[in-house]
């Protein structure tokens, strides 16, 4: 897996932006790793699957698919192959390939254009994809597996969207999909944040049953959210969403090859088959809708200017991060801290914390209360 993800998150593949010669080159590498692993090719040629799409040049608009190529379209690739065991059933295993080139609207730094090498974003999640497909030659047997190495996932999951649309196998055979993206950073407290475990009845026994490696497992019902697995989703199929949460390096030039935990990723592949292997004798997988739970989130006008720590399993809203010149960084709110109520508010997930943040108007002084290393501190925040 490091060298794969070396390989794809070298200065020389400048950030394998979508439309580019170096996604192309990337591609190239993914479709000679699955040659060399024996699977079929499973593109609309050869391995590829070309989408033509316009690129955005408006930062509130996104790149969109398009049916012919003219003067201001580009062509992106999926890469697809596929494990042919004569079963009834297929599952899809993918991660997207692409990442931002040079920075661009998605970048989060802000001192000019630098590669952006994109090493859990998603080199990460295609390595895993590679080892699976390693790991499953022979094995649970039962299903057929095609594995998908997506293009133009940053711009809006283009090539996804474009796969589901435009399928090389017939999707109604498709038991499951399981997406990585950005896996590669596992945290000391070992969680893994998982989507998507309310599109089955089947999920949550498994995600549990299969958990002897001592991961920490963060459930998130939802089967909508923003990378590819979104896509199958809205296609009634099952889908599973792996992902080792954010950091300071995301979207940055600083997301490099030898940040990451390998070792982690290591374990993550090892639940991921887990997984593939209990289920290897059910049955085409019922579909389940679920609630999309970015529907639900309450409006507010004022902001605490800290990053949210997503894969917190505890009680309260624990804080990954602060922003500089911000109302929580001038109260002496510090990355770590747990808020557990924002004034007359109690706060016991994320939900809540953002259902109290929606009760407070701009220039309003409140006390929150944090847990910072289990010791209770009150801070007076103005927003």
């Amino acid at each position: 897996m490091k060298e794969d993800v070396t390989y794809l998150a070298a200065d020389s593949l400048m950030g394998r932006e979508t439309g580019t010669s170096y996604e192309m080159l990337a591609g190239s590498y993914l479709a000679d790793r699955f040659r060399d692993l024996g699977l079929e090719a499973k593109g609309s040629d050869g391995y590829m699957q070309e989408f033509t799409f316009k690129p955005s040049t408006n930062p509130h608009q996104e790149a969109e698919v398009v049916d012919k190529t003219v003067d201001s379209t580009l062509t992106g690739r999926n890469v697809i192959a596929y494990l042919d065991n004569k079963a009834p059933t297929t599952v899809i295993i993918g991660a997207h390939y692409d990442h931002l080139g040079m920075g661009g609207q998605g970048s989060l730094y802000r001192e000019g254009e630098a590669i952006h090498n994109g090493a859990d974003d998603n080199a990460s999640g295609v390595a895993v994809l590679l080892k699976l497909a390693g790991e499953l030659k022979d094995t649970n047997t039962n299903n057929n597996y095609l594995f998908i190495a997506f293009s133009g996932e940053e711009m809006g999951l283009l090539g996804s969207n474009y796969f589901v649309k435009n399928p090389t196998i017939d999707l109604a055979d498709v038991s499951y999909m399981m997406n990585m993206d950005m896996v590669g950073r596992l945290n000391d407290e070992n969680t893994l944040a998982v989507h998507g475990v309310g599109t089955s009845p089947v999920w949550k026994q498994a995600l549990f049953a299969n958990n002897d490696l001592g991961l920490n497992i963060a459930e998130h019902e939802s089967g909508i959210g923003p990378s590819d697995h979104t896509s199958f989703y809205i296609m009634d199929i099952p889908v599973l969403h792996f992902f080792t949460g954010q950091h300071s390096d995301y979207h940055k030039p600083s997301d490099d090859a030898d940040k990451l935990n390998y070792t982690g990723m290591e374990t993550i592949s090892k639940y991921i088959l887990n997984i593939i292997s209990d289920l290897n004798d059910n049955e085409k997988l019922a579909f389940r809708k679920t609630k999309n739970e970015s529907e639900d989130v309450p409006r507010f006008k004022v902001t605490l200017g800290v990053v949210p720590d997503y894969l917190y399993t505890g009680e309260g809203m624990r804080i990954d991060g602060v922003s500089e010149d911000r109302p929580a960084i001038k109260a002496g709110i510090q990355k770590g801290d747990i808020v557990k109520k924002m004034g007359e508010f109690e706060v016991t997930d994320m939900m809540s914390y953002m259902k109290s943040l929606s009760k407070f108007e701009e220039g309003q002084t409140v006390m929150v209360m944090i847990d910072r290393d289990g010791e209770m501190l009150e801070m007076e925040v103005t927003f």
